[in-house]
């Protein structure tokens, strides 16, 4: 059964947050909020947490996952970037964007796209999110939360404590969240390509 934590969406409270964070070093799975949508959370070297998203979302071997970062420096440390990637990067960030970039060496193959080596990373503008990766201080392997056959992501904490209660650990409630997912740019191969338009404006990259 998930835990349940009503947490302060500008506040939030820190013994939640630790009691969130203690969750995710013992490999736990969570359902957080972003400044897009809800999304599915775990550490990076949590195999099993990786396994349990793609169960929940049926998702394939081709499926770009997210690493949520903290800030621009955490995120260089994962992605390679020139100097004209880092400027459309830092210019967009934080905000709701996922990027498409080379992974480093530092990001475990099982998590690179299988042919190209790339990895997603983005840097939400949430407090709560923030609060989470500054207390873990590491990237937070992430998925959007949205569940097989339907068209939007779960928005309300109750309801996903109610659908998802045996496959996650914790559900973190700061109020509704939104429904459109983050905008995404894939950037690998230098020139943007707008894969998704979602809740960032994708016009500085048309």
């Amino acid at each position: 059964m998930a835990k349940y934590f009503d947490v302060h969406p500008d506040n939030p409270q820190p013994r939640a947050i630790g009691q969130v964070v203690g969750i995710l070093n013992d490999d736990g799975l969570i359902a957080y909020p972003t400044d897009s949508c809800y999304a599915l959370g775990c550490r990076i070297g949590n195999a099993s947490g990786i396994d349990r998203i793609r169960d929940i979302r049926h998702l394939g071997a081709g499926h770009h996952f997210t690493l949520v970062c903290r800030d621009f420096a955490q995120l260089g440390q994962f992605v390679q970037i020139n100097n004209v990637v880092f400027r459309a990067v830092k210019a967009a960030t934080p905000g709701s964007y996922t990027f498409i970039l080379p992974a480093t060496r530092e990001v475990p193959r099982r998590l690179l796209h299988p042919k190209k080596k790339t990895v997603g990373v983005r840097i939400p503008e949430n407090a709560v999110t923030q609060a989470i990766l500054a207390e873990l201080g590491e990237p937070m392997l992430s998925s959007t939360l949205l569940l097989p056959d339907e068209e939007e992501p779960l928005t309300q904490g109750w309801e996903i404590k109610e659908r998802l209660d045996h496959a996650v650990d914790a559900v973190i409630d700061s109020g509704e969240c939104g429904t459109v997912p983050t905008t995404v740019i894939d950037l690998s191969e230098g020139e943007p390509r707008i894969l998704r338009v979602g809740a960032g404006d994708p016009s500085r990259f048309e």
